[in-house]
């Protein structure tokens, strides 16, 4: 029985930073790694394709750092409303 994988649906999800990340909000993931018990997920801006870095994919867990899908500011602060 094979191991079950981690963030299965890790690649080519669409998300919003809360705070501005190298000048942008929309990020998607183009590509994850494994290495060892970590799985890293390379995110590109939506509008900046040469926008691009490595993220440790639990962290898009974190609500108050990664919002999933693209969402306007006003999306945003209405979500950061209901969840305080």
């Amino acid at each position: 029985m094979s191991k079950k994988q981690k963030f299965p649906y890790l690649l080519g999800s669409k998300w919003t930073a809360c705070e501005e990340t190298w000048g942008w909000r929309h990020f998607q993931v183009v590509n994850r790694k494994n290495q060892g018990k970590w799985v890293f997920a390379e995110m590109v801006a939506a509008c900046d394709p040469s926008v691009r870095f490595w993220l440790n994919a639990k962290q898009l867990k974190d609500s108050a750092l990664w919002q999933a899908g693209w969402k306007s500011l006003g999306e945003q602060a209405k979500a950061s409303l209901s969840t305080d």
